[in-house]
C-alpha cells in the first residue's frame, strides 16, 4: 500500500508547482537570452545554468558579465543575492533530518525559492507527507523546465520580441513568493526596506543596487526581530 501513496506524494510535488511554472518559463528564457547578451555560447550558458541553478544570481551575474565587471564583483553579488539559501537550508534542513547525506546533498542542489516555499508550507500543513518525494516532485520541475527554457533562450536569443514583455515575469516570479511570505514584522520589515532601497540605488554601476537592497533587507529584518524579542 506504500507504493502507491509515495507516487501520489511525488506528483502532489509536480502539481502544487504547476502554477508557478508559468512564472518561471519565461523567466529562464530571459536568461537564455541574457547568457547570449552576454556573449556566452550554448555550451557555457547550459553549463552556468546546470552548475548554478539560481535564477536572480544568475542573471545579475550574466548582466555583470556582460559589463565587462571585475571577476571579484560578479562572484560577490551572485554570493549575496544567494545568502538566502542558507536561511531556506537551516530552514527545511529538520525536515530531511532522517535521510542519508546522499540524499540530502541531491536535494540540496535543487533548493530554490518555489520548492522551498512549497514545500515548508506542505509539510506543515500534511506531515503525513512522504517529504523528500514530494520535495523532489517540485524541484525536479523547476530544475527541467528551468534548463528546458534556459537552452530555449540561447538559441532563440535575441530574436524573441521585446514586445512580449518577458522580462516582466522575472519581478512577478519573486513577488508571488515574496507577498504570502511576509507574515510577521520581520519579514515585512526586510521585503519593503530591501526593496526600497534597491528600488533607490538602480542607478548605482555594476548592478550594486541589487546587492546594496540585499543587505539592507537582511539587516533590517534581524533588527525588527531583536527590538521585537
Amino acid at each position: 500500500m506504500r507504493g502507491p501513496v509515495l507516487d501520489e506524494d511525488l506528483l502532489a510535488g509536480v502539481r502544487d508547482v504547476s502554477p508557478l511554472i508559468l512564472g518561471i518559463a519565461p523567466f529562464s528564457l530571459v536568461a537564455g537570452i541574457a547568457a547570449v547578451d552576454a556573449g556566452l555560447g550554448l555550451a557555457e550558458a547550459v553549463g552556468m545554468s546546470v552548475i548554478v541553478f539560481a535564477g536572480a544570481s544568475q542573471l545579475a551575474a550574466l548582466e555583470l558579465l556582460g559589463e565587462n565587471a571585475p571577476l571579484a564583483v560578479v562572484v560577490g553579488t551572485a554570493a549575496v543575492i544567494n545568502l538566502r539559501m542558507l536561511m531556506y537550508s537551516a530552514s527545511i534542513a529538520p525536515h530531511f533530518a532522517d535521510y542519508g547525506r546522499r540524499l540530502r546533498t541531491g536535494l540540496a542542489y535543487l533548493l530554490t525559492d518555489q520548492a522551498y516555499a512549497l514545500s515548508v508550507a506542505e509539510f506543515d500543513e500534511n506531515p503525513e507527507r512522504s517529504r523528500w518525494r514530494y520535495y523532489l516532485g517540485a524541484a525536479a520541475s523547476l530544475w527541467i523546465v528551468w534548463q528546458i527554457g534556459t537552452v530555449a533562450g540561447v538559441v532563440l536569443g535575441a530574436g524573441v520580441p521585446d514586445a512580449w514583455g518577458l522580462t516582466f515575469a522575472v519581478p512577478l516570479v519573486f513577488l508571488a513568493l515574496l507577498v504570502p511570505a511576509m507574515k510577521d514584522r520581520p519579514t515585512t520589515v526586510a521585503g519593503v526596506a530591501g526593496g526600497a532601497v534597491a528600488v533607490a540605488a538602480v542607478g548605482l554601476p555594476l548592478n550594486l543596487g541589487l546587492l546594496a537592497g540585499a543587505l539592507c533587507g537582511i539587516a533590517a529584518g534581524l533588527l525588527a526581530e531583536v527590538t521585537a524579542s
